[in-house]
């Protein structure tokens, strides 16, 4: 019955799109953007009530929320011309990291969302700071924050347990991170004599250790 009632609500939705279509090419209607928006946000309504209706339709959550979003941005740049230039592209990847979230919670089995969530959020927060801070920081911003993703791969439950091989990958991108954004600051010539002396008592207290 709920599948029966999916095809009813597709249904209608095509059936009332191909409508409005039909009548602004033969010129007796035209349609705006806010009906346009309200057209893309009802298709997304639809995707996600399927995923309420029955959990393993998982996958609708990824079009239903990009689908919602689009009309909820072409709405708002009806009212506030231009948003969508200076906020959409952030806003879209965040939208698309949180979907993969939202997937991983639904079922813990699913870790792998995980990661292209992580890595689209990272991509939102770099392209939103891409605005507001010098381009030699966005580097080091993005290493860092696939090492934050691998480690939440590590960290965070799963049936199987917890995967640990996840903290190999993880360190290496964040130190990565790390690197570059101190190359990039103007504490570099700080941090590097500081990183040697932290290296040289290592050694030296490491071997001091051994011998006892």
């Amino acid at each position: 019955m709920k599948s029966i009632d999916g095809r009813i609500a597709w249904g209608l939705l095509l059936v009332a799109a191909g409508v409005l279509f039909l009548l602004q090419n033969m010129g007796m209607f035209e349609v705006s953007g806010l009906i346009f928006a309200v057209l893309l946000g009802a298709a997304g309504a639809v995707f996600l009530t399927m995923v309420i209706a029955n959990r393993s339709n998982w996958w609708a959550v990824i079009p239903g929320l990009i689908l919602v979003y689009l009309g909820g941005m072409i709405a708002v740049d009806n009212f506030i011309p231009n948003f969508s230039e200076v906020y959409g592209g952030a806003a879209f990847l965040a939208v698309i990291g949180l979907s993969f979230w939202i997937v991983y919670f639904m079922n813990r089995s699913y870790w792998w969302a995980i990661i292209p969530g992580g890595v689209m959020i990272t991509l939102a927060v770099v392209a939103g700071l891409s605005e507001i801070i010098p381009g030699d920081y966005i580097g080091g911003t993005f290493f860092l924050g696939l090492g934050l993703t691998f480690g939440l791969v590590a960290v965070l439950p799963t049936p199987g347990g917890r995967m640990h091989w996840a903290l190999i990958p993880g360190g290496i991108l964040f130190l990565m991170g790390i690197v570059i954004t101190a190359i990039s600051t103007q504490f570099a010539n700080l941090v590097w004599p500081i990183a040697l002396i932290l290296a040289g008592l290592y050694l030296f207290f490491g071997r001091s250790f051994s011998k006892s």
